[in-house]
């Protein structure tokens, strides 16, 4: 029985894995305090975790299954207030969310995937030129080649013109800073819902070739989006789309910078650049601890009870490393390990619609960065590395590198 206090999580993820490694410590589902004095459960163990990922008893929707939130106690100030005030597939359950994902799917085919590796590569190539134009200087490789592939690759799907990207993306960085005072926060989420909307209303005045205009355009009314679905679908797309994948890219990068071992080993061909992709999904999950989902009725999890309503949340950063299916050396990073296996995209129903598109932007950014720069070198110590501000996502704050004095030959496009 859970009798110990609980672990107050650390608001500005200073150090993502040490706290995953004490919450992992006292078993697979564990009592923890959330920013705003919120108790909840997080789930540490992959068998744990695949469990709730699966288990239709673990609701997303907090306003059908939290019951704090349905009988307003919860603050309009409650730090974490965006996760729980979305209207989208995060926060969607059983045929709501089946209507949701039916609509949004579509743009998420292998076909249509397929069909953006020509964009990304040309992206890509673009943002390297940029890179080669200043020679032996330090740089931030995630300002300047992390963030901005995948928010142009995810900006141009939803006809998110060029002037509008920053503000619309804010939103998405402002929703994951833990740190930010809970104040400012529900002040954050009313002014990126707003924007949101006008970028809606702009869409309907002037439609394009691109999935904003698409989703607005359904005429299904079995499926069709409502004006808060869309906005809040908005919101989801243009976040998920951008921050994580721009941590899986960067956290690779700083992998392979920090053991050269593993990254020789690329270059030789005895790995994959997908192997690389693999096992930064598993050790260094670019989503760490995520929010919420709700117990529908009281449920044996890993040895404790969760009450009906209360929060859940799934410890990626630590079920990346359970000991149980990765053994002694599960903290390691190891692209040459054979059993790689993670949650990072998810699971069952709620598992992630861009996981495709994610892994071909990671795969393309990775081999023709190495190949532009092959003596790409760390411009700061690991240790100096500082860690994004958030609990919620594991990524870095800057990525400092020092680019090659002569960049290889740019190739042919």
């Amino acid at each position: 029985m859970e009798d110990r206090a609980p672990v107050v999580i650390d608001r500005s993820g200073r150090d993502i894995h040490a706290e995953a490694a004490r919450i992992r410590a006292r078993g697979p589902v564990t009592r923890i305090e959330l920013p705003g004095r919120l108790a909840a459960w997080s789930v540490a163990g992959y068998e744990e975790a695949r469990r709730v990922l699966a288990d239709p008893r673990f609701s997303k929707d907090p306003r059908k299954h939290w019951p704090p939130l349905a009988e307003g106690e919860v603050a309009a100030d409650f730090p974490l207030i965006g996760w729980v005030l979305m209207d989208n597939l995060t926060t969607a359950h059983g045929d709501d969310h089946h209507r949701l994902r039916k609509l949004i799917v579509k743009a998420f085919t292998p076909r249509r995937v397929e069909a953006m590796r020509a964009g990304i590569e040309t992206a890509t190539a673009e943002l390297l030129d940029e890179l080669a134009a200043a020679p032996g200087e330090v740089i931030d490789l995630k300002e300047r080649f992390a963030h901005p592939l995948p928010a142009r690759v995810i900006c141009d799907l939803f006809g998110v013109a060029p002037g509008d990207r920053a503000r619309l993306l804010r939103g998405g960085e402002v929703n994951v800073d833990t740190t930010v005072d809970a104040a400012d926060a529900a002040a954050n989420v009313e002014q990126w819902h707003r924007e949101m909307q006008e970028f809606v209303e702009s869409k309907r005045c002037a439609p394009g070739d691109d999935l904003t205009s698409d989703l607005i355009a359904a005429r299904d009314d079995a499926a069709r989006l409502s004006d808060s679905e869309l906005v809040g679908t908005l919101h989801l797309l243009l976040a998920t789309g951008t921050e994580p994948v721009m941590n899986l890219i960067a956290n690779a990068v700083r992998a392979l910078l920090t053991d050269r071992e593993q990254l020789r080993l690329v270059r030789q061909g005895r790995v994959t650049w997908d192997d690389v992709i693999e096992e930064t999904l598993r050790a260094e999950a670019p989503v760490a601890h995520l929010p919420f989902r709700f117990a529908t009725e009281d449920i044996e999890l890993g040895g404790v009870t969760i009450a009906r309503g209360d929060p859940v949340l799934v410890n990626f950063a630590a079920v990346g490393r359970d000991r149980a299916l990765h053994g002694a050396s599960a903290d390691d990073f190891d692209v040459t390990r054979e059993e790689r296996t993670h949650l990072s995209f998810g699971h069952g129903i709620h598992r992630c619609i861009g996981m495709p598109l994610a892994r071909m932007e990671a795969r393309i950014a990775l081999s023709a960065l190495f190949e532009r720069f092959p003596d790409l070198t760390p411009a700061v110590a690991p240790e100096e590395i500082e860690p994004q501000v958030t609990f919620i996502m594991n990524g870095v704050l800057r990525l400092p590198v020092r680019l090659s004095a002569t960049p290889a030959p740019a190739a042919s496009r």
